[in-house]
Order: C-alpha cells, then sequence, then structure tokens
C-alpha cells in the first residue's frame, strides 16, 4: 500500500502521466549487525591480533524499478539499485555511488528477457539455488565460494595496482611494462590478478535470460572490452579485457530439488592474450525437515604456468517455528601453480538462528569463523576495519571470527 501512495506522490509531484508512472516502484533492504570481531596474528612478524566491536551494513540497498506494457506481449522494463551506506567511518571509505548495484533497462516477452547495464553474473546467480546455511550474509558466499568480488569492469593490465584481487596472495605479478609507465587506476578497477574473484556484478554488459522451460532456465552474459588499451605491456602485447559468463539452472517438484551450472571466461584479466576459465556446479533439495544444498567450483588462471583454484562448500537449514537453524561450511583449496602448491587456502564455517516476524522483518544471531593459510587473506565482504585501522582486508594468514545479531527490514 504504501508503495502505491508513493508512486501517486511522485505522479503529482512530477505532473506526468499516472499510468505510466503507476508501475514505477520504490523498494529497498535494510540488513544491519552488531559484532564482536577477532583477527588473530597474521604471518607477518610485528603484527598482533585484534579485538574490536563493528556495526557492519550488509548490502543494504535503495532502489526505484518500473514496467511498461509496449503491446504485442512486450514489456519494457528499467531498475536503478545503489548501496545505502548505513555506516559511516572515519578511516575506510564506504560510498554509496548511485546506481552501483544491478541496475539495467531491458525488453522482455515471451521470447525472454534482454538487458544492457550493470548485474549480478549468470554465475553468480546460481548460488540463490544452495546458499541456504546463512544469517547475516556471514557464510560462504560473501567470502570463500566465488573468490568473492566487487562491481566493476574487468580488471585492465595497464593499472599499476593491478594485482589486488582478495584470496590470490603469494602468486608474483606480471612483470612491469618496458613501453610506458602504468596509470593508477581505481581499486574496483583495478582488482585483479592471479587470484581474482568469479563472482562478480559486471558493468558495460549485455545479458539475456531465458523463459523458463519445464523448470529450465538458460543465462548469458557478455562484459564488453570498453577498457581495450593501445598501449602495448611488455612482449608487445596490448590488453583488450572481456568476459563471457553463461550458466544453465533446473528447479522441479514445486522448487524443492535445484541445479545449476556455469561456465566463465575472462580474457586478459591477468596475463594480456591469456583467458581465465572456471565452471562451477550448485543445487539444493529441500526434504522438508532440512534443507541442503552444495557447491563446487574449479578455475584457471593463466601466467606462464597454469594456476588452478578449488572451492566447495555445503549449508543446511533447519525450520523451526518461523525460523531456522542455519550452518555452512566452505573451504578453498590452495591454488596449484605449475604443480606447486601455493599456501593459500582457507576453511570457513559458520551458524546462527534467525527468525521473521513477518515478509518483511527478521532478527538473527550466530557464530562465523575463516581460518586463513599463510598467504591466504578472506573475509566477509562489508566488515570494518582491521588491523592497521584502515584496511578492510585482513593481512595474510590473520584468521578472522565473529560473534553477531542481526536484523533485516525490506520495504
Amino acid at each position: 500500500m504504501q508503495k502505491k501512495l508513493l508512486s501517486l506522490a511522485v505522479a503529482g509531484a512530477l505532473a506526468a502521466p499516472a499510468v505510466a508512472l503507476a508501475q514505477v516502484e520504490v523498494y529497498g533492504t535494510i540488513a544491519m549487525s552488531l559484532n564482536k570481531m577477532k583477527y588473530g596474528e597474521p604471518t607477518a612478524a610485528g603484527i598482533g591480533s585484534k579485538s574490536n566491536w563493528d556495526v557492519a551494513s550488509h548490502a543494504s540497498n535503495v532502489g526505484v524499478r518500473g514496467r511498461e506494457n509496449i503491446g504485442g506481449g512486450q514489456t519494457a522494463w528499467f531498475q536503478v539499485e545503489t548501496n545505502a551506506s548505513m555506516e559511516r567511518s572515519n578511516n575506510v571509505a564506504h560510498t554509496s555511488n548511485f546506481a552501483s548495484r544491478n541496475s539495467a533497462v531491458g525488453l522482455q516477452g515471451g521470447w525472454g528477457n534482454l538487458f544492457v547495464g550493470q548485474w549480478t553474473t549468470p554465475w553468480a546467480d546460481l548460488d540463490a539455488l544452495w546458499s541456504v546455511g546463512t544469517v547475516a550474509t556471514y557464510g560462504p558466499v560473501t567470502s570463500i565460494i566465488g573468490r568473492r568480488e566487487t562491481t566493476g569492469a574487468a580488471p585492465n593490465p595497464n593499472c599499476n595496482n593491478n594485482f589486488s584481487g582478495n584470496g590470490g596472495v603469494g602468486l608474483p605479478a606480471l612483470a612491469t611494462p618496458t613501453t610506458v609507465a602504468l596509470g593508477t587506476c581505481d581499486s574496483v578497477e583495478a582488482a585483479g590478478g592471479v587470484g581474482h574473484p568469479f563472482w562478480r556484478r559486471i558493468s558495460n554488459s549485455v545479458f539475456y535470460q531465458s523463459p523458463v522451460f519445464g523448470g529450465a532456465q538458460v543465462k548469458l552474459a557478455y562484459q564488453t572490452n570498453q577498457d581495450k588499451s593501445v598501449v602495448a605491456v611488455t612482449g608487445g602485447a596490448v590488453a583488450d579485457p572481456s568476459m563471457y559468463s553463461a550458466s544453465v539452472s533446473w528447479s522441479g517438484m514445486g522448487g524443492r530439488l535445484r541445479i545449476g551450472a556455469a561456465y566463465d571466461g575472462h580474457k586478459d584479466f591477468t596475463t594480456v592474450g591469456q583467458t581465465d576459465k572456471g565452471f562451477r556446479v550448485t543445487g539444493g533439495w529441500n526434504f522438508g525437515v532440512v534443507d541442503v544444498g552444495a557447491a563446487y567450483e574449479q578455475m584457471t588462471y593463466k601466467t606462464a604456468v597454469d594456476n588452478d583454484a578449488t572451492q566447495w562448500g555445503i549449508s543446511i537449514a533447519v525450520p523451526i517455528g518461523q525460523g531456522a537453524i542455519r550452518a555452512a561450511y566452505s573451504q578453498a583449496d590452495d591454488i596449484e601453480a605449475g604443480g606447486t602448491e601455493i599456501d593459500n587456502g582457507a576453511k570457513q564455517y559458520n551458524i546462527g538462528y534467525d527468525y521473521r516476524f513477518s515478509k518483511r522483518t527478521q532478527v538473527g544471531f550466530g557464530y562465523a569463523h575463516i581460518k586463513n593459510d599463510a598467504l591466504a587473506a578472506f573475509t566477509w565482504s562489508g566488515l570494518s576495519s582491521t588491523q592497521n585501522g584502515q584496511a578492510v582486508t585482513p593481512p595474510a594468514g590473520s584468521d578472522v571470527s565473529i560473534f553477531f545479531a542481526s536484523v533485516i527490514h525490506r520495504f
């Protein structure tokens, strides 16, 4: 009811046709938690452990979307969604650039859904099939699975801070270009290198989602080579980064059984002239008294040798009244570089309980822990500064644990 009243108010304020604006909807999610954090001693000498309190905002967002019937069974639609930073820090920048989350415009009909803009990839969308074991986002999907990433374009080898992807610590960077000095790109644009995360929300992209046939659906995405360069790196190669992502999923028995598979190719993300590739399988089964899910994925990052990474996870949800006990375990194996293992794996486990007061409001509490190997720096998305009081990524080898209480409200 509130959304309808807001739409009418907007229509009156803008003096626009009421029929068109009546289809516009304002929506959002406020997700917050109070945390007791602990960071263990890292691999590097001279850096100690740290214990602190934190208030975190978990992908809180606000957006506006709308649909219009344009005839012939076709619908035009748009969505603009942005982060809602519900916290501020004197040390760490928390930004809320407009349209920083899933934002696009498209056409939809019996043939499917075609749109352009910024959206999570088909690879990332498969997490919805299995990730039932998480409370307040402290789980595998925001840490180990997918080697987590943020919104942005393809990593650019012409950035001098290109090799900053979490979870890939310990492997050497590419040689410095000899033809021209590298530029300083923003942290999102430059994030990449060996170990760059495959979980992505890609911009500058075109997407297609097929209709659902017998419970099955195909999704495709292509990120354009907007960041193509005319500047050669070492060896005379020119960076021309782009990527594709494709998935197929199926659900049956009223949605109780779910399964999906995805395949990605990331061109020039790690090495110019090479394509990093990965595949994953996710799925789940709701038995009624318990819902279980599992995921398995492999990636190959290209340098002078193949760098192979494997992650997997399991999750479970046990309904109790209007809530559920939720738990998960996930593991990132050490990256194998030409047959040699790099000590940058990690293990993550979490357990908690959430209770739904209504469709809009729920609360929860729980515990989660990440054990990082000597050269790993995994953490969960959206946490506060770590040992040095600024960076949100812990030093390599620092374990992270958290007790939390959360509240989520949707409108």
